[in-house]
């Protein structure tokens, strides 16, 4: 296929959920985590959650970027927005996720705080650039996805010699979510049961199909990297019930127009040159996980926001009605929560699934929160 409107044909996608029901065996249930958030919205976007045989259990995953940025994380940007000589930069959806008390960035911004939504690390440059007597933080979040993006502006400022401009750091890794959900307790068996993984299309751009290779060798789990149009997930979940059914455990490509197996090498020695990884970093469901999470290397700590400023990092637990940590885990579904779609909606979110467009809370909300609660 070539073009975009023959990933989203419908009669194609029929004959694939098709062959999916024919082969999803009746006497076994199949549960699948999509890890990304796109591929949460794909299924419920188009409609495939409803073309899926009933044995065949999509587990939404924590592949959103802003989902799993904790509390604290975000207060230590809040105080740094509310320092009369900084401009803060982040992102849009970032901008609305409830911190203490409720509090955002944009309740900050409308106190006078200088916050600026951008579209990326480049646009913070622009701003350094435009304004040399502010400090320009760019607070930066995302998978690996958005990593090299933050290097090369560190590596940018570093060559100008542009001291004005800073990032907090908050990139963290995809393969170590992984590994919480495979070793996290669940509600009855001791783990939460995951049987196989839509591997992140965006992520796997970036990082390759490799890394996943541990989770089908030492796991048993297959994973299945996907591109993010209806056919690709249809076509994914199909690849993920066949190993199923062979007793195969492998890490199969279904997304071959955007990732190849070693990934992108050039991005990848950007990011190494100029990150490095966290002994530790606490993530919003997850807990506190060893090397999850990238900083700045010494070579760039003037470049860094957290050596740079006295913004020391302080846990700061959820709000106690918010099944957000739950949600992440792949423990409950959005309609779990007791205050999904009422005390909770996008457009006055208490936790931060509902917020992002990538946020599970956010997917079932737009497209599904008429259904029944499920079983």
């Amino acid at each position: 296929m070539k073009y975009l409107d023959e990933y989203r044909d419908g009669a194609l996608a029929r004959r694939v959920a098709a062959g999916i029901a024919h082969q999803a065996n009746r006497d076994r249930t199949y549960r699948l985590m999509e890890f990304c958030g796109g591929h949460t919205h794909a299924l419920w976007r188009y409609g495939l959650m409803d073309m899926l045989p009933a044995n065949v259990e999509m587990i939404h995953g924590p592949g959103c970027p802003v989902c799993v940025i904790p509390i604290g994380r975000l207060e230590q940007a809040i105080a740094l927005a509310r320092r009369p000589e900084v401009i803060l930069c982040t992102f849009g959806d970032m901008m609305r996720v409830p911190a203490r008390d409720r509090r955002n960035l944009l309740k900050a911004k409308a106190e006078g705080a200088d916050v600026r939504m951008v579209y990326g690390s480049a646009d913070a440059l622009r701003f350094a650039r435009e304004n040399p007597t502010r400090e320009v933080v760019f607070f930066a979040i995302g998978f690996e996805t958005t990593t090299p993006a933050t290097a090369s502006a560190v590596d940018t400022a570093a060559r100008e010699g542009l001291k004005n401009f800073s990032v907090l750091c908050n990139h963290v890794l995809t393969p170590s979510a992984i590994d919480a959900i495979l070793g996290a307790p669940g509600e009855t068996d001791g783990r939460i049961r995951v049987d196989g993984f839509i591997g992140p299309g965006h992520v796997s751009t970036i990082i390759g199909s490799a890394p996943y290779e541990r989770f089908s060798r030492d796991h048993h789990k297959p994973v299945v990297v996907s591109g993010f149009e209806p056919l690709d997930v249809l076509q994914s979940i199909l690849m993920l019930v066949q190993q199923l059914n062979d007793g195969r455990s492998e890490v199969e490509n279904e997304f071959t127009r955007g990732v190849v197996r070693e990934g992108n090498a050039k991005a990848i020695a950007l990011v190494d040159k100029v990150l490095c990884l966290r002994p530790s970093f606490e993530w919003r469901g997850l807990g506190t996980l060893p090397d999850s999470a990238l900083m700045l290397r010494d070579a760039y700590a003037a470049w860094d926001a957290e050596k740079r400023w006295d913004v020391p990092y302080e846990a700061v637990a959820d709000h106690k009605a918010c099944a957000c940590g739950e949600i992440l885990r792949g423990l409950k579904k959005p309609v779990d929560c007791k205050i999904f779609g009422t005390a909770c909606t996008p457009e006055s979110p208490v936790g931060s699934c509902m917020v992002s467009p990538e946020g599970s809370c956010a997917a079932y909300y737009s497209y599904g929160r008429l259904r029944r609660k499920e079983a």
